[in-house]
């Protein structure tokens, strides 16, 4: 015998987030062409939503934080290396000065050693995030291997968890390292252009 089975409530998951709304119109859209009438309702977790949105977009202005605060640290750092740079080589100044060097060639000539330092940063801090994948795995396979207990206490998405190299990001980064290191050795550059040739001839 033919028996009528009544459902009340169909729970749909989905992979992605962002494909939430795009699954419910799907949804929607088979529904009206089966139904006649509006006997159905679909919802969606719409606070839920925003809620992950706003953790999400809270974490990212976090990571930018740091990213930056990074960064200032970093262009600090070759700011004191290229002003000691400029200490230690005055006499060196004072003689390309009285040989005939402009203070714009003294500028280049610090600047493009900027540029060397911050290109070989970069290109150091690019190698280790190309490494960064292996090195997780390599930490979560020891993990496994010598706390099995502790590891399987873990969330699902933990034990998953793999870092992903975004193709762009390399020479974004790159470009960044650049840009910030020319910022920070635009003074000590200046700087040593500014030397008197007589006093940095004087220097011991």
């Amino acid at each position: 015998r033919n028996e009528i089975v009544e459902i009340s409530q169909i729970t749909f998951q989905v992979d992605d987030i962002n494909n939430v709304i795009s699954t419910a119109e799907a949804i929607e859209g088979v529904l009206s062409q089966r139904h006649q009438k509006l006997d159905y309702a679909i919802v969606t977790p719409l606070e839920l939503l925003e809620q992950a949105r706003t953790t999400r977009m809270m974490f990212m202005a976090f990571m930018g934080l740091i990213a930056a605060i990074s960064l200032i640290v970093g262009g600090i750092g070759i700011m004191n290396i290229m002003l000691a740079t400029v200490t230690e080589r005055t006499r060196e100044i004072g003689i390309r000065r009285a040989l005939g060097a402009k203070k714009r060639d003294i500028i280049v000539q610090f600047l493009a050693e900027t540029i060397v330092l911050s290109t070989v940063g970069g290109l150091t801090g690019i190698l280790g995030g190309l490494l960064c994948p292996t090195i997780v795995n390599m930490i979560r396979d020891f993990a496994i291997q010598s706390l099995p207990e502790l590891v399987q206490d873990l969330p699902e998405t933990v034990k998953q968890i793999s870092p992903v190299i975004v193709p762009v990001s390399i020479p974004l980064a790159l470009t960044i390292s650049i840009v910030v290191g020319v910022s920070f050795g635009i003074y000590p550059a200046i700087r040593a252009a500014s030397l008197d040739p007589i006093e940095a001839l004087r220097h011991e």
